[in-house]
């Protein structure tokens, strides 16, 4: 393993891999065992695009080749911020192939976040389509390529790549993988990072979570074993396909492992989601609470034809009880809840659960491996029922963030437990109850944003003395971002901050939504900021009150 990522011990890594959970086989050797045995099966689907599983191994074989020629070579980190195409399947498994680990971003992402993860990972690459919703993805990545000292690419995927940049889907479909014995060769150790996946950044802009070809084959492996997973299986990718749930839970990267087909879509709508599952004959998909609420609300509207759906999983938020209840009686599905992190511990309710299980629970680890203590304030063990923060460990949970010391020493306990931040209550039955989050994160329709870097941003580009960015109700997205602002002078109206967070290259999905002033922050009654009564404050505004931004 790197030595930017810390390790887990080797007792504990022996004793994971005398327990099957590590195979010691890097994940682009699993991806031909997969295409030679599922062969012309369609693997993905991406509007009228069908992929096969031997011709996704040749494209990605392709694009490893590609990368390598461009000068990469295996332990290079690249930036990858793709939306769901079937481009992005193919440059991950080609890094897996190559050795080169893909940082996933997202196509939301802008300057400020871009910029940082670029920097960090020390990025020989940076990957976007060329434009996406309007926006000039790749005039963003050539001007970030531009300030970084060292050489640093740009590819593009899309119909319009401009000279001296690398046109990825050219490559994907022109090369053959034709030199697959170099690539076998290459193989990367599986001690080594894979992928990286962000943290949902509660303490400013988003940590990277260096997941390995052992830990995260046994993460998608173990996950498909407990959902059902099987060759029948056609997954529905609505979700951002970079992020860990629908990637790895068992999502894309699940799917394809046993043979099952993955279908991407650009958008979670539910008019087009209905029509996709009803012409490709959808089993599972996976959603946020927000977004299944629209789902279920449109449902009862145009009573879609979703008679091959099977299962919804959400996961991302917690799921309050009574649309829990909706979603089977109103999609006719299996409701299965997931309480999982890119840091690694997974829940899920089981298929057979009883319904109170699935109703009011977020379901227990998937590993006999998985550790989990939940503790007081003080780190003190709790009994079963009294609530506490989570902390774990485990096989596919790593012992810390890469090239984060100073972080790690807060986020891990000396002997390797990861502190979640979330507050929850551990039943008897071994299932979790989620009550709460310790961390300062808005959970922004499944997309996590973190009060203090909004908090920052506004400090920074705004004429205030204080700002305090807070998580209200919102009716779509469960919860908008609102930020309360201390105003040296005239306060700043809604318009003005989103511009200038905008031109301060910040991401949309984490632009205030809602923006109040106060003369002063209230203070709790040891001196700090009483988030909680600024939250109850603001939080009961009508959309009458308020100019919604959708």
């Amino acid at each position: 393993m790197t030595a930017d990522l810390p390790a887990w011990p080797p007792e504990l890594a022996a004793g994971y891999r005398a327990a099957g959970y590590w195979l010691d086989r890097p994940l682009g050797d699993l991806m031909w065992q997969w295409a030679e045995t599922y062969g012309e099966r369609v693997a993905l689907v991406d509007g009228d695009v069908e992929i096969s599983f031997r011709a996704l191994a040749g494209y990605a074989d392709g694009l490893a080749e590609a990368l390598l020629d461009l000068g990469l070579r295996p332990g290079d980190r690249i930036v990858v911020g793709l939306p769901n195409r079937w481009e992005f399947v193919a440059l991950v498994l080609a890094c897996f192939r190559a050795g080169i680990a893909p940082v996933l971003a997202l196509p939301a992402h802008r300057e400020q976040e871009l910029g940082y993860l670029a920097r960090h990972a020390e990025a020989r690459m940076i990957i976007v389509p060329d434009r996406w919703r309007g926006f000039d993805h790749e005039a963003l990545a050539a001007r970030l390529a531009a300030d970084l000292p060292w050489r640093c690419a740009v590819g593009v995927v899309g119909d319009s790549v401009a000279p001296g940049h690398v046109d990825l889907t050219a490559l994907a479909r022109s090369t053959g993988g034709g030199r697959r014995r170099r690539l076998d060769a290459l193989a990367p150790d599986p001690g080594d990072a894979a992928l990286f996946l962000l943290s949902g950044g509660t303490t400013g802009l988003p940590k990277m979570i260096g997941r390995t070809h052992n830990d995260y084959e046994y993460n998608l492996r173990r996950s498909g074993e407990v959902c059902g997973f099987s060759a029948d299986t056609r997954y529905l990718v609505t979700l951002p396909a970079a992020h860990n749930f629908p990637l790895g839970c068992p999502g894309i990267l699940g799917a394809l492992a046993v043979g099952g087909q993955a279908v991407l879509l650009g958008s979670p709508e539910p008019i087009r989601a209905f029509q996709t599952i009803a012409r490709r004959r959808i089993t599972i998909t996976s959603l946020v609470p927000a977004i299944a609420r629209r789902w279920v609300d449109k449902a009862r509207e145009t009573r879609p034809d979703l008679g091959s759906l099977a299962v919804v999983q959400v996961g991302g938020s917690v799921l309050d009880p009574v649309l829990a209840q909706e979603i089977p009686a109103t999609l006719g599905v299996r409701l299965q809840q997931v309480f999982g992190m890119a840091e690694g511990l997974l829940n899920y309710t089981r298929l057979d659960d009883s319904d109170e299980v699935l109703l009011h629970t977020q379901g227990r680890p998937i590993s006999p491996g998985d550790e989990v203590l939940v503790v007081d304030e003080s780190d003190r063990p709790l009994p079963a029922g009294e609530i506490g923060e989570l902390l774990t460990r485990g096989p596919y949970t790593p012992r810390g963030y890469f090239r984060a010391a100073e972080h790690n020493a807060r986020a891990f306990t000396p002997d390797g437990w990861y502190r979640t931040g979330d507050l929850v209550r551990l039943r008897e039955d071994g299932n979790l109850v989620v009550e709460g989050r310790r961390k300062d994160l808005i959970n922004r329709g499944g997309e996590k944003v973190s009060a203090e870097e909004v908090e920052a941003v506004a400090r920074a580009v705004l004429d205030v003395a204080d700002a305090l960015a807070v998580p209200v109700p919102d009716p779509r997205f469960g919860e908008r971002v609102c930020l309360v602002v201390v105003p040296r002078g005239a306060a700043p109206s809604l318009a003005e901050v989103r511009a200038e967070f905008t031109a301060h290259g910040v991401a949309d999905y984490k632009l205030p939504e809602q923006v109040e002033s106060l003369d002063r922050l209230p203070l709790t009654p040891v001196g700090k900021v009483d988030r909680k009564s600024v939250r109850a404050q603001f939080a009961s505004k009508t959309e009458e009150s308020w100019t919604p931004v959708r």
